[in-house]
């Protein structure tokens, strides 16, 4: 497809932070090659991506989309009705935005989005961020023209000559960490000589991380580790409740972080899930990381993702269930082991794929130049 500039590109995808903050860092690689391209968001109506787009200075139409619940909910009924208004919206927004291109980096509104897409022809590209397919993906990559992809081997889901090994795409602030660890320590009220553990549960929290650090907080503050965490919104205030009576001198507390670069330059080791997104930060911040997988995810892949780089020496695996009795005792051992944090570092800094947004952009280039 032939086009003049300003080029006109939809973005679609959302629900998790592993979804949302993909599709902003592509739409950021698309506006420094392109200034002046106008840029669209669609989302689904009620979920992060209605909040977090805007903020990164990006315009998002919501669409009445949700999923499947696994249980039995009478929500599930309305499922099929909601498809069906969100693929005849989707089609409208196509109509009048005339884009040049479609991304969909996965999630409920990236299905109808990009259904309407291919419906008028759009060139199209799925971005997915796991080693195991999502569903959206896999039921529209016949239909689009490229598929770029983080880990090899994704044949298995994919048609071979539509795949693009690129990496996922992560915030560009999170490269040159050094440089900012003295604005990291004043933002955070840190001395300089003290160990940083940054706890992380992704974008919705993760319930067994934040009681594993209930169960040992005692431990961590004996220890003078500064700690970060990172509760997720549903966890805030029960957290905050239970630790209103603990010496906090040396503790930050947050429902959601938006300064992740400033949490990064200052971590000392870091606690985190096994979500696409998290490793790819991991690996482009250079941080040694003690991984818990979650358990309730298809086909255990954030298991599959932790391993990639358990394997490589790049990362210390800590299963869920074993996380209670562990995981502070282990983050306290690497936090005061400077060689092997070192060699965590070395490894699971060759595994960074820094220029993945800029692969992608150039893939939506072959397509609309």
């Amino acid at each position: 497809m032939k086009a003049t500039q300003p080029y006109r590109l939809i973005i679609s995808g959302g629900g998790t932070g592993g979804h949302v903050f993909p599709a902003i860092a592509i739409a950021n690689a698309f506006r420094e090659h392109h200034p002046d391209a106008d840029i669209l968001f669609v989302g689904a109506q009620g979920k992060m991506e209605m909040v977090r787009v805007p903020e990164a200075g990006y315009r998002i139409i919501g669409l009445w989309i949700s999923g499947i619940k696994r249980s039995l909910s009478l929500s599930n009924l309305a499922v099929p009705l909601k498809l069906i208004i969100s693929y005849w919206k989707a089609r409208r927004i196509v109509k009048e935005f005339q884009p040049h291109a479609a991304v969909g980096t996965g999630g409920y509104a990236s299905g109808p989005m990009m259904m309407a897409a291919t419906r008028y022809k759009i060139p199209t590209i799925l971005q997915e961020q796991n080693s195991y397919a999502g569903l959206t993906n896999k039921r529209l990559a016949n239909k689009v023209q490229r598929i770029c992809v983080a880990y090899p081997d994704m044949e298995r889901y994919f048609p071979k000559d539509k795949i693009q090994l690129t990496g996922n795409p992560v915030r560009k602030d999170i490269v040159n960490l050094a440089s900012r660890h003295d604005t990291a320590l004043n933002h955070f009220g840190f001395t300089s000589n003290g160990r940083t553990l940054l706890v992380l549960g992704g974008s919705g929290g993760a319930r067994t991380i934040n009681e594993s650090l209930l169960a040992g907080l005692d431990q961590l503050i004996a220890s003078n580790v500064q700690l970060i965490w990172q509760t997720g919104k549903v966890y805030y205030e029960s957290v905050k409740a239970q630790i209103a009576n603990k010496d906090l001198r040396r503790v930050r507390l947050y429902d959601f972080l938006k300064e992740m670069d400033l949490a990064y330059a200052v971590a000392t080791v870091v606690v985190s899930r096994a979500g696409a997104l998290s490793i790819s930060e991991l690996c482009l911040a250079r941080r040694p990381a003690l991984l818990v997988p979650s358990p309730n995810v298809v086909e255990d892949h954030q298991t599959k993702n932790a391993m990639a780089l358990v394997n490589e020496n790049a990362a210390i695996l800590i299963p869920d269930q074993h996380a209670k009795e562990k995981l502070v005792n282990e983050a306290i051992k690497l936090l005061h082991d400077e060689k092997r944090c070192h060699e965590l570092r070395e490894s699971i800094g060759r595994l960074a794929k820094p220029n993945a947004a800029e692969e992608i952009v150039n893939e939506i280039e072959k397509l609309i130049a």
